[in-house]
């Protein structure tokens, strides 16, 4: 039974996937509610404004201590081990995971996209590994459930790039701002060049649809009870991509992120057997 903890952490974490995951059966939703709220807690740490780095290594020691058989009394660790050991998530995927999220402590910047896509593995691509365990899905899926998290989170990134920078972070990857001319990311760098931003921008978008078309080719594998929360997360965040693809300067202005009734009628749609197309994300507004 996840606690009020849970159900707290998880609905100030994300519009999106907390209102996609109600969709789930009973017992899967309180699996994903355990699981976000580990994933949330340490990243809340190292985003935190001060960083709270001592917090974050106190918080994957108490894991380690408690995946070694000595329970923390805190429900979100000790749920989470009681779910890893439950559902055979693999130690090497949360280690992966606390890897990334570590690195946010001290690595502002990625050289190449081999070195973000380092970075991705253990912050996004585990998690659909583990999101794949909690659906008990076979080993077969994991290649897409990878993808879908590599792609969701490549679009948070593109989402919070002025939120990011304010952090003095910058995910992408700097090969990639050298190729369209770019010194950096800030507003007053890109409104002075902005046809090359679009440009970036659209090479970004491009790259996150060739992670999505990996993913959806995945989908074949998850149960169509189960389809419905995941392909509307997934339709939320291609509506994300083509907002910002159609209007690349509106990440400077406020953060695009679907609205609950937006997620809902989705969702609503998804039951019916209504997929969201590129089509259809250009024609929707707020």
């Amino acid at each position: 039974m996840v606690s009020r903890t849970h159900f707290q952490i998880f609905r100030r974490g994300s519009t999106t996937y907390f209102t996609s995951t109600l969709f789930f059966p009973q017992a899967i939703r309180e699996d994903v509610f355990v699981l976000y709220s580990f994933v949330r807690t340490a990243d809340d740490y190292v985003d935190a404004v001060p960083q709270q780095g001592e917090e974050f290594w106190a918080f994957c020691d108490t894991y380690r201590r408690a995946l070694a058989g000595e329970p923390s009394g805190d429900v979100v660790i000790d749920h989470f081990v009681e779910l890893m050991q439950r559902i055979k998530i693999k130690p090497e995927w949360v280690d992966g995971f606390l890897d990334s999220m570590g690195r946010d402590l001290h690595q502002n910047t990625y050289e190449t996209i081999a070195d973000l896509e380092s970075y991705l593995y253990g912050s996004s691509e585990v998690v659909g590994m583990m999101m794949a365990r909690v659906m008990s899905l076979p080993e077969e899926s994991l290649p897409a459930a990878r993808a879908l998290g590599k792609s969701m989170q490549f679009i948070n990134f593109i989402r919070d790039i002025d939120e990011d920078l304010a952090m003095g972070r910058t995910y992408f990857p700097q090969e990639d701002l050298a190729v369209f001319g770019l010194s950096g990311l800030e507003s007053s760098v890109t409104r002075n060049r902005p046809d090359a931003f679009s440009q970036f921008i659209e090479y970004q978008v491009e790259r996150y649809l060739s992670w999505q078309k990996q993913a959806d080719d995945g989908f074949s594998f998850i149960p169509p009870r189960l389809r419905i929360p995941v392909r509307t997360a997934s339709d939320m965040y291609q509506w994300t991509a083509e907002k910002i693809r159609r209007d690349p300067f509106v990440v400077y202005d406020h953060k695009v992120k679907p609205s609950a009734g937006r997620i809902v009628a989705r969702a609503c749609a998804t039951t019916l057997g209504v997929h969201l197309s590129p089509a259809d994300c250009a024609g929707e507004t707020e």
